[in-house]
């Protein structure tokens, strides 16, 4: 296989947009993608495009990709339309990924894009819920519905927390389990977020850009016990985009700041008992071996961070930090910008923002960011080697789908 190189990468605000269509915030993506490789649009030879819920928000099915690129004059190449709940874009990745690697193509795009604010809140919430085996979800909803208000009563809860996602109670009772195994706290949760709301302060792109102390996340509104509301990701609209190109491609065009892709590995959930490796241990550790490196020699990482707790687990699974010790690995500091390895250092998706097919790529436009030093206030100081963790969906205990990637500055 070929070595694979990001040449461009942009994306948009996200946020709550609804004087905008996924047109309009696609171009804006593309365009701004395009601006940074030096790329013309008629040189891109293929596109992948990641999207979850246009078909049930907006009522577009099975060619969202060429409508929305056709519509800015891309037309003509082959597109890869990709559903994969939140991992959707990070799927895309792939796919234009091993195309270039396999040599079909010398240069492609890579697009993540969501419309998720809808004035209809139960259609917006019911988005979440589509992203969950159907057959069973009304018995997982009841048993996630007694687990809630059972952790209520034990903990004094301030309250039911009002319509949320099905998958806040699914990350509460996960949060509530790794608490009584490890003995992890609400604050070291409050840590967490406090440190994504303060890095989301610093990214322009951000949903939220406001920064926030522990005690202010601990005193917000509950969602679903121990979780507040800024420790959960918000709905929003948005779009991400990549440029990836081959190594001789990469010579012809003579692009000054590379970004290599070292490892890119996914994989999809399982049925497995508690204790059991969870599907991101096991993802991670094929993407190190792909990449021939160790955890410590990564220098700042995006994961999923759909709620504090996402975080919590992405740094064991990383393995940043040993099993049980998320939290006060967290609380000490060292996942925030100065740490031992910055982690969502955009805000992440708790505060920079979750438009679940958008989210893959943005995560990895950080990462290019970061490696080429143009990060601006948020920048991690001699970023050399980055990681991004994007799962969606879920399958009995864990996500459905999960994609790791390891990039390089060359």
């Amino acid at each position: 296989m070929r070595d694979v190189y990001i040449i461009g990468v942009g994306m948009t605000r996200f946020g709550k947009f609804p004087d905008r269509g996924l047109k309009s915030l696609t171009q804006e993506a593309v365009d701004q993608a395009l601006k940074h490789s030096g790329v013309e649009k008629d040189k891109l030879e293929v596109a992948s495009v990641g999207n979850a819920y246009a078909g049930i928000a907006t009522g577009q099915e099975s060619i969202r990709g060429q409508v929305v690129l056709r519509a800015m004059g891309i037309g003509g190449l082959p597109v890869y339309n990709i559903e994969n709940a939140c991992a959707s874009s990070a799927s895309a990745f792939m796919v234009t990924w091993m195309d270039i690697a396999l040599g079909l193509h010398d240069i492609g795009l890579v697009l993540g894009m969501e419309k998720m604010y809808l004035e209809d809140r139960d259609k917006r919430l019911s988005l979440f819920s589509a992203s969950m085996d159907q057959d069973i979800i009304e018995a997982f909803k009841q048993m996630a519905k007694a687990s809630a208000e059972s952790a209520a009563k034990k903990s004094g809860a301030k309250g039911k927390g009002g319509k949320r996602s099905l998958f806040m109670d699914v990350y509460a009772m996960a949060t509530r389990w790794h608490m009584e195994k490890y003995g992890t706290t609400q604050r070291q949760l409050a840590a967490i977020s406090a440190k994504n709301h303060q890095n989301s302060a610093l990214n322009p792109y951000s949903q939220y850009q406001e920064p926030m102390t522990i005690e202010e996340v601990l005193s917000a509104p509950e969602v679903s016990y121990p979780l507040t509301r800024p420790m959960c990701a918000p709905v929003g609209d948005g779009a991400a985009a990549a440029i990836l190109c081959s190594g001789q491609t990469l010579k012809k065009i003579g692009v000054s700041k590379p970004v290599k892709v070292r490892a890119a590995i996914q994989a999809s959930g399982r049925d497995r008992g508690m204790d059991d490796p969870d599907i991101g241990e096991i993802v991670a550790d094929k993407a190190y071996e792909m990449a021939g490196l160790d955890p410590e020699d990564i220098d700042l990482a995006e994961v999923h961070d759909a709620t504090a707790f996402g975080e919590l687990r992405a740094l064991e699974n990383m393995k940043f930090c040993p099993v049980g010790d998320g939290g006060p690995f967290s609380e000490a500091g060292n996942t925030s910008l100065g740490g031992k390895i910055p982690v969502n250092p955009s805000g992440g998706l708790e505060s920079k923002g979750h438009p679940v097919g958008a989210t893959g790529v943005a995560q990895i436009t950080e990462i290019v960011w970061q490696l080429r030093g143009e990060a601006e206030k948020r920048q991690v100081e001699g970023a050399r080697i980055g990681l991004t963790e994007n799962g969606g969906g879920n399958i009995g205990l864990e996500e459905a789908a999960m994609v790791v990637t390891i990039l390089e500055r060359i």
